[in-house]
């Protein structure tokens, strides 16, 4: 059984004070009810759970019933750091689940194609994440203001989600990261830290990430292909 666990509990300050993204609206919609948009069309998803913040429970019921969202779905309340809401997602999961895909909420244009390719990927090497090679010229800078050198990037790639993991797998991940009191804002970085490999799954289409302002527009005008 495929899950889906959308990662919505967040504050997402970079947007502004009192700004909350995930209930912007984007293309006619609340950038979140997009995301669940693409599990709730994906068929190698049986179930979604969504983290929420405390109190958002009934905005998400609501949700649901408006967009007409039939797939199987449950609300968690999230922790207080990112992987924090992770475990407690896993902790949700039906006892039948072997594969989830991790997403952010805020990443509301991810196809189907790519949900599907992370899913195999994950069930043949064990975790698997969306990503994009690095196009840009990179630099490190010592101090913030001046160049120190130039980064080879032939071999840089930028991660997105999903990340997907057989279930026993995220949860030996983080437990681990738990362990040792790490906060780790990528799943795949718990994975490195207990040794498991991680296939990259190049991401054909953009699958940005509202993070600020300036994102919204492009996200609109990929949402109208979907």
């Amino acid at each position: 059984m495929n899950c889906a666990l959308i990662v919505a509990a967040g504050q997402g300050t970079r947007m502004g004070p009192g700004v909350d993204k995930l209930w912007l609206e984007v293309a006619g919609r609340p950038v979140i009810a997009h995301t669940w948009q693409r599990f709730n069309d994906a068929p190698d998803v049986a179930e979604i759970i969504l983290v929420v913040r405390a109190g958002m429970q009934p905005h998400f019921a609501m949700l649901a019933a408006k967009y007409h969202f039939q797939k199987p779905f449950r609300l968690v309340v999230g922790g207080a750091e990112r992987q924090d809401s992770v475990w407690n997602g896993l902790a949700a999961l039906a006892p039948a689940a072997e594969i989830v895909a991790i997403q952010d909420g805020a990443r509301p244009c991810t196809d189907g194609a790519l949900i599907a390719a992370t899913i195999q990927a994950a069930r043949e090497t064990g975790a698997a994440v969306a990503a994009q090679p690095v196009a840009d010229t990179l630099k490190e800078s010592a101090d913030g203001q001046l160049i120190s050198r130039t980064v080879d990037r032939s071999k840089l790639w930028s991660v997105q989600t999903p990340q997907t993991f057989r279930v026993a797998v995220i949860r030996r991940a983080i437990a681990a990261a738990r362990a040792q009191k790490l906060v780790l804002t990528d799943d795949t970085a718990a994975c490195e830290l207990i040794g498991q490999p991680v296939r990259l799954v190049p991401a054909a289409a953009p699958n940005p990430k509202v993070t600020v302002p300036a994102d919204l527009p492009l996200v609109a005008s990929l949402l109208e292909k979907f």
